[in-house]
């Protein structure tokens, strides 16, 4: 039976009141569990992050900003408003490779507790610094003097210092450098730091310093807990890198070895070794073939000091090392010297390059390009926009020009050195410690444009986190390319013996036939006769390759200061000395329609004179041939009267007269066709020939 209406709401309220009275129950029941739950999650929450904080704080007091990182990190993720551990965070971020993310923790920091430290406002110009932000790191360094309470001239200075850089670094910025910048790639970079690139010449070899896995002794570094430096190296074949090798255990030690120089030719490794105080030391290539290098020697007392000397660079003629010391008696930190090769082989006393150069601030990783005149060098001193710069300078008039910062991209905010450049000026390499590398530090190349591409080069940003480095407009300027002042020229080639074929170890001297003076003097490898010589625009060159049992083989080369960079191949092949050899004896000079020797030919007179010393049995007949313009009688007449000039040195030399013979062939011997200036130039010629051993 249906029950009426009100006795059913009244029903109805009862139920509903009942039921609402036990869910106030079990609610409040409910309310005091959650509440007794979070408050007991926040406490374990709270003695967690103080845990992690706690530790992290001890590494930090220790210096040991690497281990206390990931602890503030771990913490922050259980207290993220903590504005003390937001700030060590951000401290320990600048003291890494990582500078670019202290930004958003030291910002966190100082709006939670402005106050929180009394370089509060420096380190937050700093990490806008890091991130580009020039015009709040300015605001921020001028708010930091402004407040600064003490009497320290030098904190002054360092203040202005970044003002200065920041002020620089706005410039850069706004007026980016034509240059394309990519990392080299994953053959060469790996997940630890690679670093310090130094290359060939000719680019076909690269060492570099690299602290993987696999390394000499397999032993880690207590400071970080990575592996020792080891030295690798590279070859360039068919466009690309080969993987990287060991240089294995006679370069490498347990402990520190890194490369910081290769000669021009490829065959003398500079290697910095973690001494007592750091010092250099340089390995000969002995076999190419199987890739053995000397046991490394110290490169002396005038080089090496109880002080550090971190970096180094050879001229091409293997003549002037140019190399970086903290040794007394120099501008400030760090400053670049250079010392030439004396007589007896060793190396002199070194020169400070002076305050051109040297700043009161650390200069160092200078390289000489192969032309001889253009040098580049890091520096936190000069227009820095923070870190070590690159910068470049040349040798004019006896003295080095003003350096001038290599601009951006190339140089950053971070540091940025042990830059080199290939011969042909196309290429360059660094390391730098870029968000997005492969490793905490990377090689990277730099393809510098040609002078007609200047306008339309790319000027490629190196990869940065998005979310904290905001990105720089690049325009395209239109400026001077990244260039020397003296073009190069590449010689190289095979040494061979004529008959069979066989590689030689030969010597290799080029000389300045102008000057009379010694360029380069090397040897071909041993193994393959392999040689490679770097040779400077706007010079006359005399090439001698000489062994012992062979003739010489003598080579002209009159290169124009206008010629560009070239590379020339050239296969020698050696003939034994033997009744019936002849060779023809290309730095001879003549005045024009005369017999007067000129003094561009005294080195290769010279040549000609110690094979006759070192060889008293044998007899010559020295020729002279002229091309076929003119009168042939006057040819003969001028070709038999040059050949008894070259005699007549000989003869004032100490030769006795007995054993050479003079001949004039006038233009009746020729080695090329007359129809042609390069033909007549090949007959117009003087050449000896053995006829009696």
């Amino acid at each position: 039976m249906r029950k009426p209406l009100n006795t059913q709401l009244k029903l109805n309220r009862m139920i509903k009141a009942s039921a609402l009275k036990q869910f106030s129950k079990w609610y409040r029941i409910c309310q005091v569990a959650c509440f007794v739950l979070c408050v007991t999650n926040l406490a374990v929450y709270g003695q967690g992050a103080r845990r992690l904080f706690g530790e992290a704080n001890k590494s930090f007091a220790g210096g040991e900003y690497a281990t206390a990182l990931p602890l503030y990190l771990d913490g922050l993720e259980l207290e993220p408003e903590n504005p003390s551990a937001n700030f060590y965070a951000g401290v320990c971020f600048l003291k890494t490779v990582h500078k670019r993310q202290a930004l958003p923790y030291l910002q966190k920091a100082y709006k939670k507790n402005p106050a929180i430290d009394p370089k509060m406002e420096y380190l937050m110009g700093e990490a806008y610094q890091c991130n580009n932000q020039f015009e709040e790191a300015i605001v921020s360094y001028r708010l930091y003097k402004q407040n600064y309470q003490g009497k320290d001239p030098k904190e002054i200075e360092k203040v202005e210092k970044r003002l200065q850089e920041c002020a620089n670094g706005i410039k850069y910025t706004k007026e980016p450098v034509n240059a394309k910048i990519d990392n080299i790639g994953s053959v060469i970079n790996s997940q630890y730091p690679d670093y310090a690139p130094v290359i060939s010449s000719d680019e076909s070899v690269m060492f570099f310093t690299s602290r993987r896995e696999g390394s000499t002794g397999n032993f880690v570094t207590v400071e970080d807990g990575m592996h020792y430096e080891d030295i690798y190296v590279s070859f360039h074949r068919n466009g690309s890198w080969t993987q990287p090798r060991n240089m294995g255990a006679v370069i490498n030690t347990p402990y520190h070895d890194a490369c910081i120089a290769v000669s021009p030719d490829g065959k003398q490794l500079f290697i910095y070794k973690d001494t007592k105080s750091g010092d250099i030391y340089s390995s000969t290539l002995i076999d190419s073939v199987t890739y053995q290098w000397s046991k490394p020697v110290s490169l002396g007392d005038n080089i090496n000091s109880k002080y550090q000397e971190p970096s180094v660079s050879m001229t091409a003629d293997g003549k002037t090392l140019f190399f970086s010391s903290d040794r007394p008696g120099g501008k400030g930190g760090l400053d670049i010297y250079y010392s030439r090769k004396t007589s007896d082989g060793k190396w002199g006393e070194a020169i400070n390059l002076g305050d051109v150069i040297n700043t009161p601030y650390d200069d160092d990783a200078p390289f000489i390009h192969p032309d001889g005149q253009t040098l580049y060098f890091s520096s936190r001193g000069h227009a820095t926009m923070g870190g070590y710069d690159i910068f470049r300078c040349y040798f004019e008039n006896d003295q080095w020009t003003t350096p001038e910062n290599l601009g951006y991209p190339i140089n950053t905010v971070d540091d940025d050195s042990y830059f080199v450049l290939s011969a042909d000026n196309n290429h360059g390499y660094y390391a730098s410690a870029n968000e997005g590398g492969h490793g905490e530090k990377d090689i990277y190349v730099i393809s510098m444009p040609k002078r007609e591409d200047v306008r339309d080069a790319v000027v490629t940003e190196l990869k940065v986190t998005p979310r904290i480095l905001a990105p720089v407009t690049a325009k395209t300027q239109e400026i001077k390319p990244v260039e020397v002042r003296t073009p190069t020229t590449i010689l190289k080639g095979i040494v061979l013996d004529a008959l069979t074929k066989d590689s030689l170890e030969a010597k290799i001297v080029l000389t300045d036939n102008v000057m009379n003076e010694i360029v380069a003097d090397i040897q071909s490898e041993p193994g393959t006769g392999k040689y490679t010589i770097v040779m400077p625009s706007g010079k006359n060159y005399g090439l001698a390759v000489e062994k012992g049992g062979y003739l010489f083989h003598s080579e002209n080369y009159d290169i124009p200061a206008s010629t560009g960079y070239q590379e020339i191949d050239l296969n020698v092949e050696l003939k034994k000395i033997a009744v019936g050899s002849r060779i023809v004896l290309k730095n001879i000079f003549f005045d024009l329609n005369k017999a007067t020797l000129k003094k561009e030919s005294t080195a290769e007179l010279q040549n000609l004179l110690e094979l006759l010393n070192e060889s008293p049995k044998l007899k010559i007949e020295i020729s002279g041939h002229t091309d076929n313009k003119g009168v042939a009688a006057n040819n003969m007449t001028l070709s038999q009267k040059r050949a008894k000039a070259v005699v007549d040195y000989l003869v004032a030399n100490g030769v006795a007269a007995t054993r050479l013979k003079s001949a004039g062939y006038g233009a009746t011997k020729p080695l090329a066709t007359n129809q042609t200036e390069a033909g007549r130039q090949m007959n117009r010629r003087t050449e000896f020939k053995i006829i009696a051993n």
